[in-house]
């Protein structure tokens, strides 16, 4: 099975819901510890994507672009 590709907008746009969900209340608190779990998980692999894109310009600029 191939692995997804990662879209770091669509992750932000999934954070944004879930913590709209947990901070109103609409979710039972089995349900509340997966979802804050799922936003840990997404908010790692952003701050991934941020640091290898962070890498990546900094290249560019030490190559000259």
């Amino acid at each position: 099975m191939a692995k997804k590709t990662f879209s770091f907008s669509e992750a932000v746009s999934e954070i944004d819901r879930l913590i709209n969900e947990i901070e109103n209340g609409k979710l039972d608190i089995d349900k509340m510890s997966d979802q804050v779990k799922r936003v840990s998980g997404l908010i790692k692999e952003c701050q991934k994507k941020l640091r290898a894109t962070e890498d990546e310009i900094n290249n560019l600029f030490k190559e000259g672009v």
